[in-house]
């Protein structure tokens, strides 16, 4: 008989032969910081998570510190929006403002800061529009000008989430020449156009005003696809690539991880969030166990980098088992 259990017989002897581990230095926590002075708003629909104006974040990345996250990923409210975006790469807007801020008060956190134009355009689309059609090659220039700004400001790296064809070449291209060519450029390769992102369009007041976002986001059926994606976007500079959402894509991030030795990031994005805190809120599920257990199935799948709104609590998890 081939006894399998007696390395399970202890916590000493499973800890010894554990596989796949989580650190905080695994971690990335999102936030949104938005305009306006003395705000400090829930997002309704992902528990713990709220809305902050830069004169209250202070506050957020107090517990951010305290907690050791190494990384967050911002994302910024503009009280004005229009068709083409200014907000999004004025070099006074809203994420410009809170990455100086923040750089200056926490030299330590990295900060990578989300390019796309869905926050700032009236129409919620990710990309400039013109007669109901989202426009790729004359979307690039924008989002290449709110990578600069972006960049300027001190963002250590930058991750476009918009989904145009040929973005990580042309933001590379745009960073390189404005003497930016030390700051990361982190793909949104593989996102699919998911049901999971729900909760997030209200916190950051995103959601397209037509239609939806299926002829620039992955459709979730397609695999092989998704490795086309990510090799298209190493093979235009990409310094990290990314699958959206993580759990409902465990495959994908599988298969990616076998075909490449690049950084690996996953997004556990809202959605996935929110349900799980809904059935804790309820009594249905032991969170942290859940929790716990989805990062590490993020990791055995491959995941380097976890991006993840469970981020706070991961951390003191670990912090209270040493």
């Amino acid at each position: 008989m081939i006894r399998l259990r007696r390395l399970r017989e202890n916590e000493v002897l499973r800890n010894m032969v554990r596989e796949t581990q989580i650190s905080k230095s695994d971690l990335v926590y999102p936030v949104f910081i938005k305009e306006g002075t003395n705000e400090k708003n829930p997002v309704d629909s992902m528990p713990g998570i709220y809305q902050y104006t830069l004169d209250r974040f202070d506050e957020e990345l107090e517990r951010i510190q305290a907690a050791g996250i190494p990384a967050i990923l911002i994302f910024g409210i503009p009280e004005h929006k229009d068709e083409c975006g200014s907000g999004a790469y004025d070099e006074n807007g809203i994420t410009q403002r809170a990455v100086r801020e923040i750089k200056k008060k926490a030299p330590e956190l990295l900060i990578i800061a989300d390019v796309c134009l869905c926050e700032y355009t009236s129409h919620g689309h990710c990309g400039l529009v013109k007669d109901g059609k989202i426009l790729n090659d004359e979307t690039l220039p924008l989002l290449a000008k709110m990578a600069v700004t972006l960049a300027k400001a001190g963002a250590d790296m930058i991750a476009p989430s918009d989904m145009m064809d040929g973005h990580i070449a042309y933001l590379r291209k745009a960073l390189d020449e404005n003497g930016c060519v030390d700051t990361l450029l982190m793909g949104y390769s593989a996102k699919f156009a998911s049901g999971y992102y729900s909760p997030f369009r209200d916190a950051a007041h995103s959601a397209p005003a037509f239609g939806d976002r299926r002829t620039y986001q992955m459709d979730p059926a397609n695999g092989r696809e998704a490795l086309r994606e990510c090799e298209a976007d190493i093979e235009e500079g990409a310094d990290i690539i990314m699958v959206k959402p993580a759990l409902a894509y465990l495959d994908i991030v599988k298969a990616v991880r076998g075909e490449t030795k690049h950084p690996l990031a996953v997004y556990n994005v809202s959605g996935e969030y929110s349900m799980v805190k809904a059935a804790a809120i309820n009594g249905w599920i032991d969170e942290k166990r859940i929790v716990m257990e989805n990062m590490i199935a993020m990791k055995r799948a491959g995941a380097d980098i976890i991006i993840t709104y469970h981020a706070l609590d991961v951390a003191r998890w670990l912090q209270d088992e040493q």
